[in-house]
């Protein structure tokens, strides 16, 4: 048995073998001889395993285990044969001969390793298959549609082979790994008009369910690793549920009670449960036809006259640990990609800068991240980030929050995306710059809560009523639910004056208070007739009752 070596840079995909040299194995065997025995290993009933390693078809790797630590070589390779060769056996080479018993186990690697991501999937498609006109009509409009397949696989490339993988590790159908063709076109940026989110498609609550995060910084619904873990343990959960596919992806998308209320609804009329039967919405009902249809053109791309770019059986990205605050834009600078592939490969961040204690790990190119993390190494010039998280110590405006920042209103409104006449309120967090002697980094419970609350800016208007008998300040103040301090200065008198009957008195009330003070001021007249809105008397129709007076507006502006 040869016994393959991990590369240092990771355990090697699964389904990929890596063949060790003669040099390699078990010493220093003479060349002729080391080939000789790399000839006769197909006739001798040899194997390639990894250790601990499943093969392709099998369940999900796990790690090595002491039992199988200590059957390793002390160099990790070796060979075993038969003893008239000349060679040596036993513990020194770490060989041993494999038992018929084994020669299908997880611990063997197939030999025939699918030569593409495609083929992978094709040899583990486990769905039951439904035919039909929806399924016919779903693959002739993908099929008329050879930009858009390409655009969607193109996309589809960078996240295929986690998703694949993923899958095998829970030894779930492969038709799943082609779901968010259907969801979203493979676009982790995408959003339905009901507010679902990234490729799989979470809804905030349901996400809240499946702990994706959604905060200030990041939204996990697009996260590439976590919304795929979510996806899975929720089709998990729904297939468990159900016990069968086609209604666990029902549910997926119309919701489970939904399924559950058809399914009940049927048995009560004595009629059959499966997908095809229930009463659905159209959506749905042309959920499943949908995936049937792509699982068709990625079986069977020929028949069906459609092209597939070729996507390698090999991871595209590495994970790569963060441990400061950085700048996103320096992060793709280091790792010499382009910004927008650094986004696609880590589309939740919503902020320029990704803070360490609250999501550590980036996604890099595979071919990327080493030369990041070098470069990481000797980045000593200059700062890591230029922005931070501020928390607003009150409500206050945005302008005023901008002042104490140290930044123009515009740009920290555009930052933050604040709208106009928005109050921010106390305790929420916003970017601000980062000051050049701040030397901590965000905390993690500011990284991993931070919210940003909003309350409408209240619009004050000028309005003016008109005092009764026995009116003063204080009075007034109390009617309109204004501080009598206010009603001074707003008509320039002692906080203690009173008013002639007929004073005119001014007030700066809410937009919607101040329209009732003077359309609708003479409910507040009704209860208190000494002061009210200044009116006019509405023109009078011939031999009829004399009319409600109308308000007249005087003197109005508007303030904050």
């Amino acid at each position: 048995m040869i016994q393959l070596p991990f590369r240092s840079t990771g355990s090697p995909p699964r389904g990929v073998a890596e063949v060790a040299g003669p040099a390699q194995m078990g010493g220093s065997l003479p060349p002729l001889l080391s080939l000789l025995v790399l000839l006769a290993l197909p006739f001798a009933g040899y194997a390639t395993v990894l250790p601990g390693e499943p093969s392709a078809n099998a369940a999900p790797a796990t790690p090595p285990t002491a039992a199988t630590s200590r059957a390793a070589p002390a160099d990790g390779i070796g060979l075993q044969a038969d003893p008239s060769l000349g060679l040596r056996t036993g513990a020194a080479t770490g060989l041993r001969p494999i038992a018929e018993a084994d020669a299908n186990s997880s611990a063997v690697i197939a030999l025939d390793v699918p030569p593409d991501l495609w083929d992978r999937i094709r040899r583990r498609l486990a769905m039951r298959e439904i035919e039909g006109d929806l399924v016919r009509n779903h693959e002739q409009w993908y099929v008329n549609r050879p930009d858009y397949i390409r655009r969607m696989t193109e996309r589809s490339r960078k996240y295929l082979f986690h998703i694949v993988e993923e899958l095998e590790k829970r030894n779930m159908p492969a038709e799943l790994a082609l779901l968010p063709f259907i969801e979203s076109a493979f676009n982790p940026q995408a959003v339905s008009s009901a507010k679902a989110a990234g490729m799989w498609q979470f809804m905030p609550a349901t996400g809240v369910d499946f702990e994706l995060r959604q905060n200030l910084f990041r939204d996990d619904r697009r996260d590439v690793l976590a919304s795929t873990r979510a996806a899975l343990e929720y089709l998990q959960k729904l297939h468990e549920m159900f016990g069968d596919w086609h209604l666990a992806l029902a549910a997926y998308n119309w919701g489970q009670g939904n399924v559950q209320r058809a399914i009940q609804r049927n048995k009560r009329m004595g009629l059959p449960t499966g997908y095809e039967d229930l009463n659905m919405p159209a959506e749905t009902r042309n959920y499943v036809p949908k995936l049937q249809a792509v699982k068709n053109i990625v079986a069977n791309p020929d028949r069906l006259g459609a092209e597939l770019p070729l996507i390698g059986n090999h991871p595209y990205f590495q994970t790569v640990t963060i441990t400061r605050d950085i700048d996103i834009e320096l992060i793709a600078r280091l790792a010499d990609v382009r910004l927008e592939d650094f986004k696609a490969l880590n589309p939740s961040y919503n902020r320029p800068v990704i803070l360490a204690a609250g999501n550590p790990q980036v996604l890099l190119p595979w071919d990327n991240a080493t030369l990041f993390e070098r470069n990481l190494e000797g980045h000593q010039s200059g700062r890591y980030a230029s922005w931070t998280a501020w928390v607003a110590p009150a409500t206050m405006t945005a302008a005023e929050a901008a002042r104490r920042v140290g930044m123009a209103e515009a740009e920290f409104r555009n930052l933050n995306n604040i709208p106009p006449r928005m109050l921010i309120r106390r305790g929420s967090t916003l970017m601000a710059p980062r000051g050049d002697r701040q030397a901590n980094d965000v905390t993690a419970s500011v990284a991993d809560n931070a919210q940003l609350s909003l309350a409408p800016e209240v619009v004050l208007r000028r309005v003016t009523v008109k005092a009764g008998k026995k009116d003063s300040v204080a009075t007034i103040a109390a009617r309109y639910k204004v501080k009598p301090a206010d009603v001074a200065r707003w008509n320039e008198v002692a906080p203690n004056a009173k008013f002639k009957p007929g004073d005119k008195v001014a007030l700066e009330l809410p937009a919607r208070q101040g329209k009732t003070a003077r359309a609708g001021g003479t409910a507040a007249a009704a209860k208190a007739p000494a002061a009210r809105p200044t009116q006019a008397k509405a023109p009078a129709k011939p031999q009829a009752k004399p009319q409600a007076k109308a308000p007249v507006k005087v003197a109005e502006r508007t303030t904050r």
